[in-house]
C-alpha cells in the first residue's frame, strides 16, 4: 500500500464518523518526519476520540497498526503515527490553537476523493 493510499484510507475512515474539515496535505518536500499529514475535526472530545479510533480500526483491517498514539487522555487532539503519514484529530479549539494548516501551507493539499453525501 502507498502513503497516499494510506491517507486517503485514515480520511475516508474520518468522513464516515463525520469528521468536520478534513484536510491531506502532502509534506514529502518539506519535512523528513512523513509525507502525509491528515487533519480533522472533531465536534466533542468524544467524536475526537471516536474518530481516532475509526482509523485506526480502518487501517488495522489492512494489516497496519499505528507506531505511535499520542493524546488519548486528553481527547482534545489525538496524534496517530503510521510513519509516512500521521493522522491529527482535534477539537476545534484544540486545532485553532495548533495551527498546523497554517503551518504546513507551504505543503500540497490533496483532495481525498470523499463522498459528496
Amino acid at each position: 500500500m502507498t502513503e497516499l493510499e494510506l491517507a486517503k484510507i485514515a480520511a475516508k475512515a474520518l468522513d464516515s464518523k463525520k469528521a468536520l474539515n478534513i484536510k491531506m496535505i502532502r509534506i514529502t518536500e518539506l519535512s523528513v518526519i512523513a509525507d502525509y499529514f491528515v487533519i480533522a475535526t472533531g465536534t466533542s472530545n468524544t467524536q475526537v476520540r471516536a474518530l481516532a479510533d475509526e482509523v485506526e480500526f480502518r487501517l488495522k483491517e489492512q494489516g497496519i497498526a499505528p507506531g505511535h498514539i499520542e493524546g488519548y487522555n486528553s481527547n482534545s487532539w489525538i496524534l496517530l503515527d503510521y510513519g509516512s503519514v500521521v493522522v491529527h484529530v482535534f477539537t476545534q479549539e484544540s486545532r485553532d490553537f495548533y495551527d498546523l494548516d497554517r503551518l504546513w501551507k507551504d505543503g500540497e493539499e490533496v483532495d481525498p476523493e470523499l463522498s459528496e453525501e
